[in-house]
C-alpha cells in the first residue's frame, strides 16, 4: 500500500471507531465518549465542591491535526494508550514535559500518569491516536479547567513554545 492509502485507511479507522463507539467532540479538542462511572460514591472529597464517585473512565480519540488543548482537572488522571499512533503528552509539572504514550512494545509509555492539577494537553503522532482516560476521583465538569495562554504564559514563562503549540486563540 502507498503512504497516501494508508493515511486514508487510517482516517477511515478512526472515524468507523468514532461512530463505534459513538464518540462526541470534547471541548478541549478530541472525541470522548464515558464508558464507565462507578456506582460508589467517595462522599465530597477535600477540595471539591461536591459528591464525587470513586472512578470514571472515557474512550478518547484525537485524529491528526487535532490536539487536546492545555487544561487540568482537579482528579489524578491515567492514559492508557488502546490503538493507532503513538501520542505526545505534554504536561507542565512545572518545568515543561513532553512525554510519548505508546502501545506495550513501542518505544514510549503505555500507561501515564497524570497528577491533581497538572496542566495537560496531546496530540497524535499520526493518523489517529484511541486512548482510554481513567480518572479517580471520578470526572465532574465542575473540575475542569481550560486556561487560557496568557494565563498559562503568566505561570509558565518557559513553556512559551508548548503553550503556543496547545492552546487555542
Amino acid at each position: 500500500m502507498t503512504q497516501r492509502k494508508d493515511r486514508e485507511q487510517a482516517a477511515a479507522d478512526a472515524e468507523a471507531l468514532i461512530a463505534r463507539y459513538g464518540l462526541q467532540p470534547h471541548p478541549e479538542g478530541g472525541w470522548f465518549a464515558e464508558v464507565h462511572r462507578s456506582g460508589r460514591s467517595v462522599g465530597t472529597p477535600q477540595g471539591y465542591p461536591g459528591e464525587r464517585v470513586a472512578l470514571t473512565a472515557i474512550y478518547f480519540l484525537l485524529k491528526e491535526g487535532d490536539f487536546s488543548a492545555f487544561h487540568s482537572v482537579t482528579s489524578e488522571e491515567v492514559w492508557i494508550h488502546l490503538a493507532g499512533a503513538p501520542l505526545e503528552l505534554a504536561l507542565l509539572d512545572p518545568e515543561p514535559q513532553l512525554l510519548t504514550l505508546a502501545a506495550p512494545g513501542e518505544p514510549g509509555e503505555s500507561l501515564i500518569v497524570v497528577p491533581p492539577e497538572v496542566p495537560q494537553a496531546a496530540r497524535s503522532l499520526g493518523a489517529f491516536t484511541l486512548t482510554s482516560c481513567l480518572v479517580a476521583p471520578g470526572f465532574d465538569f465542575d473540575d475542569f479547567r481550560m486556561p487560557r495562554a496568557a494565563e498559562l504564559l503568566e505561570r509558565y514563562p518557559h513553556a512559551t513554545e508548548l503553550i503556543t503549540r496547545y492552546t487555542r486563540s
